[in-house]
């Protein structure tokens, strides 16, 4: 039965899982520069901005990612009356990616701001005494130190970004999991099976596999900075 079901479920498997890829490049590409400049507003000498953006970053980082997609997704139509998003796979999809980039950004943040923050004050003080500039040391002294206190925690960061991409299904977007979840209720002439569903994993670890491995060599070549 299994063997007779293959040639439907995998191509619906692989549509699905192009989406979650989809989503989870995107909210990558948006949360990395993001959380940079709240990271910046979190550490800004302007009180009122640092404790704007830090509230923010506090809601955000305590309230389950799950409810900010809900609220994302619907609130603009029910509140507002402006269902900025429309109801197709296009607006599902902006909706998710929103959400999880401001999720993301500020987790990222965080991150960001406890690498600035790990390397000596010495150091630029050593760099303003031989004449170089602000700039100059950020780049030239800090910057790779920086990468390489943080990407540790951004590995795990992204690797769990891979898995929650599948609390997207909640506002219909079809990824993965909503894609062999189908062949439970009934989907191109499959119901009952609950195999895809669980071989969804595959994909999942296969995807966290290559990652790992990616940011393993990635922190081994700054591995320098011991």
């Amino acid at each position: 039965m299994v063997l007779e079901q293959l040639p439907i479920v995998i191509p619906a498997l692989n549509v699905g899982f192009i989406q979650t890829l989809k989503l989870f490049l995107v909210t990558l590409l948006g949360a990395v520069p993001l959380g940079l400049l709240i990271c910046l507003g979190s550490m800004s000498r302007f009180r009122v901005l640092k404790s704007i953006v830090r509230f923010f970053v506090w809601i955000i980082r305590g309230s389950p990612l799950m409810i900010q997609l809900l609220i994302i997704y619907y609130f603009p139509g029910l509140v507002w009356h402006n269902p900025i998003w429309g109801g197709g796979e296009t607006g599902r999809f902006s909706a998710a990616a929103a959400a999880f980039i401001i999720n993301y950004a500020c987790y990222f943040s965080e991150i960001y701001r406890g690498g600035i923050q790990s390397i000596p004050v010495g150091q630029e003080e050593a760099g303003l005494v031989l004449g170089m500039k602000k700039s100059q040391i950020f780049f030239k002294v800090k910057l790779l130190q920086m990468i390489k206190a943080i990407v540790p925690p951004m590995s795990n960061e992204i690797i769990t970004l891979v898995k929650d991409t599948s609390l997207s299904r909640i506002i219909a977007l079809q990824e993965i999991i909503w894609a062999g979840q189908a062949f439970m209720k009934g989907s191109q002439g499959i119901s009952g099976a609950i195999w895809p569903l669980f071989f969804t994993a595959v994909y999942y670890l296969i995807c966290n596999g290559i990652l790992t491995l990616l940011l393993s060599k990635l922190e081994k070549r700054l591995s320098f900075f011991q």
